[in-house]
């Protein structure tokens, strides 16, 4: 991955990720102080001070297991947390008994604060992030990372300057399948890669986004009912169009382009993001194509609720991805090799522990055709290797406070995170286009012709 962006060209294309020149300017200065600090150094019996920014369900949940596992082994603590809707940020400020901000930039200057937890809308991800590594923190990024590829090759960037940790949060990663598969593949249990495939498939009201509608709440509101719609949509900072409040929009923004890539965004990044785990290495793609539609549900909505897609690596391996939110019945998540295949999941959801991975001899005339370590070892019937049966997201918060500390890469470190968020992107870009994308790893460019070598 080329990392040759100079930040400087970020800082002074002010649209690039919305910064005005005056943050600009103040993100630079708080950058060259963090590359003085290095921020607080954490001892080994120190607790991580952790703020929290966006308090909707997710953030809520994981804010949980991060009090939990505080609880558990006196590791971490939420010492802040921010939200732009009253009543979110004062319930979630009374249950950690901290102080509540609305803007994220005021929890920032917080000094204390070690690390951030950021669940904001996608379009907010990546100016959170690059904002929290500017001022010194370390940062648990919720999934899909970021919104758009500009964003992906900004965020790489600012890792690699200000030495941050950063953890993308799909737990999915954490679920110890990926680690048996890529054991397995380097064995050389299924030969030469051929295809990746798997689905998510679900069939309820709120899978489908429809979140229940808090009445009275919006920018008229008074106390908990007030949110800051201004600061949500960003477009100050070029992050979505202004528009006027729409509820529907605040609290379903997953149906929405400007604040998600629907399906795309919120749900294969669970599958992309552990592929590239555990395959032999991760990988950009070179080619991606998606279609799809609006089915079934005719209401208020821009993303389609029935979505598939294609990528091509250049090792000769391709990705199919299905999902409706119209029929939950899954498609077997599988990585397929001329020598054998590996079941990761059968019957439900790649994000779901299972007690086993299945590996399928490819067989020829009662031969294997390959794989013969596996052939002599396990005969040539199909044969299962034990799955540890962990709590992904215990595991993923634990992951993340242990390189705090450590400083070393953590499970899904910003690079894995960009290889599989340009895969999202490029197939939303497909499917709103119409055409076929294809990506240039070196100009971090897509573009509807090939890339010549």
């Amino acid at each position: 991955m080329s990392t040759s962006y100079d930040r400087r060209d970020f800082l002074k294309t002010v649209g690039a990720t919305g910064l005005t020149l005056e943050a600009a300017k103040s993100a630079l200065a708080s950058k060259n102080d963090t590359k003085a600090t290095g921020g607080r150094v954490v001892g080994a019996n120190d607790r991580i001070n952790i703020g929290v920014i966006g308090c909707g369900s997710r953030g809520q949940g994981v804010a949980r297991t991060f009090a939990q596992v505080g609880q558990t082994d006196n590791s971490c603590q939420i010492v802040a947390v921010c939200d732009v809707y009253e009543k979110r940020k004062r319930e979630t400020a009374e249950r950690y008994k901290v102080k509540g901000y609305t803007d994220y930039r005021e929890l920032l200057q917080q000094p204390d604060i070690d690390a951030v937890y950021i669940a904001t809308p996608d379009h907010w991800h990546a100016k959170n992030a690059i904002d929290a590594m500017d001022h010194g923190k370390d940062v648990y990024l919720e999934k899909p990372m970021v919104h758009t590829n500009e964003e992906a090759r900004q965020l790489v960037a600012t890792v690699k300057e200000t030495k941050r940790v950063l953890q993308v949060g799909s737990q999915t990663t954490s679920a110890d399948i990926w680690a048996k598969a890529k054991k397995a593949i380097a064995d050389g249990a299924i030969g030469q890669m051929l295809m990746s495939q798997g689905s998510y498939h679900r069939n309820s009201i709120e899978g489908e986004w429809n979140w229940d509608i808090d009445p009275g709440a919006g920018p008229d509101g008074k106390g908990d009912n007030h949110i800051d719609w201004d600061l949500w949509l960003g477009s100050q900072y070029k992050l979505a169009p202004k528009r006027a409040f729409d509820a529907d929009r605040f609290f379903r923004f997953r149906k929405y382009w400007d604040y998600s890539l629907g399906i795309a965004s919120d749900l294969f990044y669970h599958v992309i993001a552990p592929l590239n785990i555990c395959w032999d290495e991760p990988q950009f793609p070179v080619k991606v194509m998606a279609t799809g539609g609006i089915y079934v549900f005719k209401e208020k909505r821009e993303v389609p609720d029935t979505f598939h897609l294609m990528a091509e690596y250049a090792k000769g391996h391709s990705l199919v991805l299905s999902s409706s939110m119209a029929n939950d019945t899954h498609i077997p998540g599988l990585i397929r090799g001329h020598e054998g295949t590996i079941i990761m999941v059968e019957h439900g959801q790649f994000e779901r522990n299972v007690p086993y991975i299945t590996v399928k001899p490819q067989l020829e005339r009662g031969k294997a055709i390959g794989g013969e370590k596996y052939a002599s070892k396990f005969g040539l019937k199909d044969y299962q290797i034990p799955v540890d049966q962990t709590n992904m997201q215990d595991a993923h918060v634990r992951n993340f406070l242990q390189c705090v500390r450590t400083r070393e890469k953590p499970r899904l470190d910003v690079e894995t995170g960009a290889r599989a968020v340009v895969v999202i992107n490029l197939a939303a870009e497909s499917y709103r286009e119409g055409k076929v994308m294809y990506w240039d790893e070196k100009r971090w460019k897509s573009s509807d012709k090939p890339v010549k070598a």
